[in-house]
């Protein structure tokens, strides 16, 4: 089966109408965070109170996605992304009142991160509902289940790509408030819709038995999954620190934003194309190769000294980090018990924002002491790091073509009369 091919039976599964929502869901955790900036910083003169509360609306975020996640995977994801979506669309109107107002920023830092706990992750949850959508398709489900979240990677990455470039024409064209208002309005509308799909009962009851086995997922194999996320977090946040010192330094300050989205571009690309790889390259070789290829292809931006030498580095580097990304949320899909997925996939969402900021944070002190070239050693630090954790993993575990679980088959989950017929009445 080829990917388009792959893709096309996808969208027929799950229907266009899904797709589509599932993505216009995720846009506002993308342009959140950079909403967020722009507003506090807009109106109280101060970037370093825009920062504190993006990043609190992050980190709160990273924290509350999880316990979302593990609510969702005992109760389903429909009452849990539902009251998630209105709850954070409040939450940023909340904000932009609060701002308005001219409230202190103690209490709109808070406000941030109120709104940031409440948000729902849309990607990871998405990605849990492609096993269930896909349970009748027989030998065909791992490939329709590698190209699921071939896809979802790409998504991901391009709403961290689009969702930026509508805060900055919804900034320009209206005002911060008015992006950040359009943020919560796509919540409240596609987040509730996400919720309501049928797909999202469809992969609460068509999951093998939760109540035997074990629930337990935080495992050595999971947190180095984990750690991997968090690298790859650290790596985005040092490559737009780097991205942005350079461009002050050239005087385009304003064009930081566009360079560091073609990072993202490139990732798209290769993300859609990892669906090509072969069964045969399991998840646990793929990490150790495309970490191998973060660090190749990271290493330039140690040699730019120019906005026009760091555009074609970053494009070439966006070529490994889907392929990286999309493995390891693939592995950790087969890695924990099928009750524990969409916990495990939040901790890794959340991995990766945690990460952003602790890159965000040291590349951004140490582009105050000497310039971009630091903050871009901090990009390749990471990646040599994650390669590191991969190389040892794979000893560990006897080699990087072992499988993670050799005794899951990769046949669809159980299902049952009663189950199929809830499903499809919904």
């Amino acid at each position: 089966m080829s990917p388009l091919s792959s893709y096309r039976r996808l969208i027929a599964l799950a229907g266009p109408a899904y797709v589509a929502v599932a993505f216009l869901g995720r846009l506002p955790l993308a342009m959140s965070q950079l909403g967020t900036l722009l507003l506090v910083s807009d109106a109280t003169g101060r970037y370093t109170a825009g920062g504190l509360a993006a990043g609190a609306l992050a980190v709160a975020n990273a924290i509350g996605a999880p316990v979302a996640g593990a609510i969702a995977d005992r109760f389903g994801q429909r009452p849990v992304v539902l009251a998630q979506s209105l709850a954070a669309g409040v939450g940023l109107t909340v904000l932009v009142a609060a701002v308005d107002a001219g409230l202190a920023t103690p209490l709109l830092v808070a406000a941030a991160a109120a709104a940031g706990l409440a948000m729902p992750q849309v990607g990871p949850l998405a990605r849990t509902r492609w096993r269930p959508i896909t349970h009748r398709t027989g030998a065909h489900q791992r490939r329709l289940v590698d190209a699921a979240f071939s896809y979802e990677g790409a998504a991901d990455e391009a709403s961290f790509v689009l969702g930026p470039a509508l805060v900055g024409v919804g900034a320009v064209a209206l005002s911060p408030s008015g992006a950040l208002l359009a943020a919560a309005a796509l919540l409240i509308v596609f987040g509730s819709w996400f919720a309501l799909h049928p797909t999202a009962r469809l992969a609460h009851t068509l999951r093998p038995d939760t109540t035997s086995g074990s629930r337990r997922f935080v495992t050595s194999a999971f947190l180095a999954l984990a750690l991997a996320q968090l690298l790859i977090g650290v790596i985005f946040g040092a490559t737009q620190t780097g991205t942005t010192a350079l461009a002050t330094a050239e005087g385009r300050p304003g064009l930081a934003g566009l360079v560091h989205a073609l990072l993202g571009v490139g990732s798209v690309l290769a993300g859609l194309a990892t669906a090509a790889l072969p069964e045969r390259f399991g998840y646990q070789r793929r990490i150790l190769v495309f970490a191998g290829a973060l660090l190749v292809l990271s290493a330039p931006l140690l040699l730019v000294g120019s906005l026009a030498a760091l555009v074609p580095a970053v494009l070439v580097l966006g070529l490994a980090i889907a392929p990286y990304m999309i493995s390891v949320f693939a592995a950790a899909e087969q890695l924990v018990p099928p009750s524990r997925v969409g916990a495990a996939l939040t901790v890794l969402a959340g991995a990766t924002g945690i990460g952003y900021a602790v890159g965000s944070g040291v590349a951004g002190r140490l582009a105050d002491l000497g310039g971009h070239r630091p903050a871009f050693a901090v990009t390749v630090t990471a990646a040599a790091v994650a390669l590191l954790a991969a190389a040892v993993r794979a000893r560990a575990t006897g080699g990087p073509g072992r499988r993670l679980r050799p005794s899951e088959p990769d046949q669809p989950a159980a299902t049952t009369p009663g189950a199929m017929a809830a499903a499809s009445q919904d």
